[in-house]
């Protein structure tokens, strides 16, 4: 993963080599991203430069990629999984001119022009230019994993970048390139490519995933995403989702995926990571975990004044003041430091798995299945704003790239078409339990049924509590109640949100900055449409999962499992 900034004036006359400094300058604003290389392409119309984070081909891939005749130019942030699939599937050939797997694009934009961007299943962010047609195609990835943002100058001129740090104060129109979209210089059309029919909750009806399907499609995935040819690792926290992946990742990890696992990888001892306060849940369920898969684990701690003390510095490259975001970027950053230190630069995640099985403690409180679904979707859809966010730029703060096997565009395309109602918690049965089901055997029961944790809280409740304490000190009421002026757009509604607000508005000045994020109540991580579901979500809303802990409780007052008598 890497970052990219473009700049594009197709008018007559146009020359934007003068302007190469300047994108440079603006460039290295996300360098933090991309520290192996800097590369640049720069014609009268157009303007790349690309900030390499070096993970498949370190010594050949260099950006922006150049086809053979010189008349394509890409710059990517991101993995293409299946590049070696798209590759053998072109109809023509094509003078590859690296071992890169995002060149593939360029392939494909020969073949099938923008329509080849729906092949892709990965993560990525790019600007590709045409010279020959004087046309520009951006791309962002139908989950958002990789960020990606655009805006105009004075002058009228397109600039896109992955982070809002080099736009923010030289595009006064700055906003979010929406995921899964490609917009085309040549038609001024911004266009959805990417849809799905279980997208609408009619299409789930009745149908059924195997349990071993559904394991095999996870494990399919995370395999997929073991492509690198650097030191990698994963992410444990002991919660289910971070340790499902890291089981899976255990099955492969002594084999190199980019030779179809016919040598023995390059690094094949797999490492794990877990950080949190002295004493966390979150550390010790991962030492537990890591012990049954056999991980050469490492357990951090900070301190909260250390937390603390990064906090201006989280929201800076975090580019966001929700507060749960806020929260669980803090100790991800942290974690990040540690990992870039012992010569890491890639981890696998567990982001994603609780929206789409329902696995946050309010889904408890669904009225229906179709409920339930929809609340995945509008979940899944906001992803762009929150985990994915976090998890991207709090890791590529320290160069760390974060991949996320849950968002596998083929393993949602299984596990999102399944009924809603096989989904569903309630009476005596846990959240995720057809995930938990399906991997029975593969970790301790005591992870395998452990109950949700969001980040922040397993990190240990001292973090949030802490937060709040020094929120109370700083913001005053007055303060507070004079919120709606100094901040019209998304005005905090407590002391800590008026905090990271206030912290955020100093790098991010003004109304466009701020509409970048998403606001609304929350209830433990819920859309503000789940609010609806239950009366006390209204006068409790907090998105701490502490928020309805009781909610978990009451539900699987029994034996650790899915099911449950009573």
């Amino acid at each position: 993963m890497c970052s990219i900034l473009g700049v594009f004036d197709l008018r007559p006359g146009a020359d934007l080599r003068p302007l190469r400094p300047l994108a440079l300058s603006l460039s290295a604003r996300q360098r933090h991203r991309g520290p192996d290389w800097s590369g640049v392409h720069a014609e009268p119309r157009c303007l790349l430069v690309h900030e390499r984070l070096a993970i498949v081909d370190p010594a050949g891939g260099a950006q922006p990629l150049r086809s053979a005749d010189g008349a394509l130019a890409l710059a990517v942030n991101g993995e293409i999984y299946n590049h070696r699939e798209l590759e053998r599937g072109l109809a023509r050939p094509y003078a590859f001119q690296s071992g890169s797997d995002c060149e593939v694009i360029n392939a494909l934009y020969r073949e099938h022009g923008a329509a080849g961007i729906g092949r892709l299943n990965g993560i990525f962010a790019f600007a590709l230019w045409d010279a020959d047609a004087g046309r520009a195609l951006l791309a962002r990835d139908p989950m958002g994993v990789c960020p990606l943002y655009w805006g105009h100058d004075g002058d009228g001129r397109l600039w896109v970048a992955s982070e809002m740090k080099a736009l923010a104060r030289h595009c006064g129109d700055v906003s979010l390139f929406p995921p899964g979209h490609v917009y085309d210089t040549a038609t001024g059309a911004l266009t959805r490519y990417h849809e799905r029919p279980w997208r609408g909750y009619q299409a789930t009806v009745g149908v059924t995933v195997a349990p071993d399907a559904l394991r095999g499609a996870l494990e399919q995935a995370v395999h997929r995403q073991l492509m690198t040819d650097v030191p990698y690792g994963v992410l444990l926290s002991g919660g289910l989702d971070s340790s499902l992946v890291a089981a899976c990742a255990a099955r492969f990890a002594r084999r190199r995926i980019e030779d179809d696992d016919g040598a023995e990888a390059w690094y094949p001892r797999l490492h794990s990571f877990a950080i949190g306060l002295p004493g966390s849940p979150d550390l010790a369920a991962a030492e537990i975990a890591a012990k049954a898969l056999g991980t050469v684990h490492h357990g951090f701690t900070y301190s909260f004044e250390e937390g603390l003390d990064a906090l201006p510095d989280v929201i800076r490259h975090i580019e966001s003041y929700d507060v749960t975001t806020v929260r669980a970027s803090t100790p991800m950053y942290l974690l990040a430091r540690r990992i870039k230190a012992m010569g890491v630069k890639m981890v696998l995640s567990g982001e994603g798995a609780d929206e789409i099985f329902g696995g946050y403690l309010y889904f408890h409180k669904a009225p229906d299945a179709r409920s339930f679904h929809d609340e995945c979707v509008r979940k899944l859809d906001a992803l762009h704003q929150f985990d994915c966010l976090r998890a991207n730029k709090a890791m590529m703060a320290w160069g760390v790239e974060a991949r996320v096997p849950f968002l596998d565009l083929a393993f949602m395309d299984v596990a999102m078409a399944m009924d809603a109602a096989a989904k569903m918690a309630g009476p005596g049965r846990i959240e995720k339990a057809v995930l938990r089901e399906a991997f029975a055997g593969a970790l301790p029961d005591e992870i395998l049924w452990r109950q949700k944790e969001q980040f922040s809280d397993g990190v240990g409740y001292g973090w949030i509590d802490g937060l709040k304490a020094h929120a109370e000190a700083w913001v005053d009421d007055a303060m507070l109640a004079d919120a709606p002026r100094r901040f019209p757009v998304n005005p905090p509604q407590t002391k800590e949100a008026y905090w990271y607000r206030d912290l955020f508005e100093r790098e991010f000045p003004g109304e466009a900055c701020a509409r970048t994020v998403p606001g609304g109540k929350s209830i433990a991580c819920s859309s503000p449409a789940a609010i609806a579901w239950d009366p006390a979500f209204a006068a409790a809303a907090d998105p701490s999962g502490r928020a309805v802990a009781g909610v978990h409780r009451a539900a699987t007052a029994g034996p650790r499992r899915g099911r449950v008598s009573g």
